[in-house]
């Protein structure tokens, strides 16, 4: 398939349905195909699971072109090959946290770390389409894909976009008391950092916003741990759209903290979008 495209993995499992609802629901609000892949040891075995998700598919989106692939290998370096051209790749999970069927354990986690576009990880069990508005996780200037992906949801969806902007200030040393009512050193420049961190969201999202003039905002600058503020903010989201925040080490590229307790715990599907 070489144009635009959706890609969603499946493989018969209860959570693979969920993730291929959610895939088609995206397509058609993207306004793109679908390709449906199944990554199996022997590929005679994949027509009666693709041949099910299709018609599942087609029966509740029946303008949607749909497209099936069979892959023998991995699961995970499949869809991470197929991310490469999709405008989005879709996975479902368990409860525990891992992909479903033969994919669980760490593969989720690895999958997260390797594909080359956004990565929507199905998660919860509301419907795609329940009013709830986008949730965008902001750190720092290198989330501006994931901001941009995020303004762009919220548009397809005529929904509300909320931004959790959280940072942790550096420790200021204690001070004396001081003998007059004036704020001392420490706490000016406690109090310029404040503003600092809260005028982020502001500047980073002004050009999104004048992009996307319709979409409703809600800006929010928290002190409390990132993963913490975005986790208790995915219970009343639609979807949660974060950076990828990718670190190398010796065994390869693994997420960062606030991706990891996200895709393990959060109460609403996340968006992992990767920088460049």
């Amino acid at each position: 398939m070489t144009s635009r495209h959706i890609v969603v993995g499946v493989n018969g499992s209860l959570n693979s349905v969920r993730a291929s609802d959610w895939a088609a629901a995206e397509a058609e609000r993207h306004g793109v195909a679908l390709r449906v892949l199944y990554a199996v040891p022997d590929r005679d075995e994949a027509a009666p699971v693709l041949c099910s998700a299709v018609s599942r598919i087609r029966r509740r989106h029946p303008g949607l072109p749909v497209e099936t692939v069979a892959v023998e290998g991995g699961v995970v370096h499949a869809l991470a090959r197929e991310s490469a051209t999709a405008d989005l790749t879709v996975v479902g999970t368990r409860d525990g946290g891992g992909l479903t069927g033969a994919a669980f354990g760490s593969v989720g986690m690895r999958l997260a770390a390797l594909t080359r576009g956004p990565l929507l990880v199905v998660r919860g069990d509301h419907p795609c389409d329940d009013g709830r508005g986008v949730l965008l996780g902001l750190e720092d200037d290198l989330d501006a894909e994931a901001a941009a992906y995020a303004f762009q949801e919220a548009e397809r969806r005529s929904a509300m976009l909320r931004v959790v902007h959280s940072w942790s200030h550096r420790h200021i040393i204690p001070e004396l008391p001081s003998l007059v009512p004036a704020r001392s050193p420490g706490q000016e420049r406690l109090i310029r950092e404040v503003r600092a961190e809260e005028a982020v969201p502001r500047y980073a999202l002004t050009r999104l916003r004048d992009r996307h003039p319709d979409v409703v905002v809600d800006t929010r600058t928290v002190r409390t741990a990132p993963a913490d503020a975005l986790l208790e903010a995915t219970r009343e989201a639609a979807v949660a759209v974060i950076g990828a925040h990718r670190r190398t080490s010796v065994f390869g590229p693994r997420l960062g903290p606030v991706a990891h307790t996200l895709l393990h715990r959060a109460h609403c599907p996340v968006v992992l979008v990767p920088h460049g």
